[in-house]
């Protein structure tokens, strides 16, 4: 697979990971070490921007050398929200990568497509890095790409509910059109999710809830990592594809003489 490149920035790891639901700090930390992700998103409202990044319980368990940490708008319910949100992020810790986040509805989580369009277009306005959070619809997609995002992260299925991939199809069809990154985001449960996604030729998939809520977060971690890889691996490796007829792996011929 070509190198994964965000807004200029190469990452080796396609798993990102979401900061959430961790039994601590140290917890989360040493699962993202575990799984070698360089980017983890962080929600503004469980983090206390005011005091130095080293005391904050969740920001001062991670090497900002080792990982990117992008603060997202998660409790955004409109885009004014979301960019006050952003801005916020700016100026108290120096935070120009934003995960776009608006989700009004408070019982699925689904993304607002209008809110979050006027968000982004307000936010790469101002020169932030914005990665948003999108229901799998190509058409969005698109609209977002065209005003400058940096990413697209169509979800999987609704946040936390580990179903997998129940939008297939659409993300198929907005990897085959994108010219930006695509990051599978929400709604995996499984490491044999996250590879599906790769397969499918998503660029890097976000996990949170699957790995956090685990019995083993930190094993969990290492066991999405390494089936992401086995799926980049195995694109390498050049698959022979479907058919639709039986191919015998044996000759058919000859063996009885």
């Amino acid at each position: 697979m070509k190198a994964l490149i965000i807004a200029g920035r190469t990452f080796a790891s396609r798993l990102f990971i979401g900061t959430g639901k961790f039994a601590s700090g140290a917890q989360m930390a040493k699962a993202v070490e575990s799984c070698g992700s360089q980017l983890v998103t962080v929600a503004l409202r469980r983090v206390d921007l005011a005091r130095p990044a080293e005391d904050d319980p969740v920001i001062a368990h991670l090497d900002p050398d080792k990982v990117m940490i992008v603060p997202n708008t998660s409790g955004a319910r409109n885009a004014d929200e979301a960019v006050r949100i952003a801005r916020l992020a700016r100026q108290a810790g120096g935070f120009d990568w934003i995960k776009l986040e608006v989700t009004p509805d408070p019982n699925y989580l689904l993304p607002d497509p209008v809110e979050t369009l006027r968000a982004a277009q307000l936010l790469v306005k101002e020169g932030f890095v914005v990665m948003p959070y999108i229901n799998a619809d190509p058409v969005l997609a698109r609209r977002l790409e065209e005003i400058g995002t940096a990413t697209v992260m169509p979800l999987a299925a609704p946040i936390g509910t580990n179903r997998g991939l129940e939008t297939r199809e659409m993300i198929r069809i907005i990897v085959e059109q994108a010219q930006v990154p695509v990051v599978v985001d929400a709604g995996l449960g499984l490491p044999s999710h996250a590879a599906a996604a790769i397969e499918l030729g998503a660029d890097a998939v976000l996990a949170n809830t699957a790995i956090a809520t685990a019995g083993d977060p930190v094993a969990m971690a290492q066991a999405f990592a390494m089936a992401v890889q086995a799926a980049e691996l195995g694109l390498d490796a050049d698959p022979g594809g479907e058919r639709k007829l039986a191919s015998a792996s044996s000759p058919l011929t000859g063996f009885l003489r």
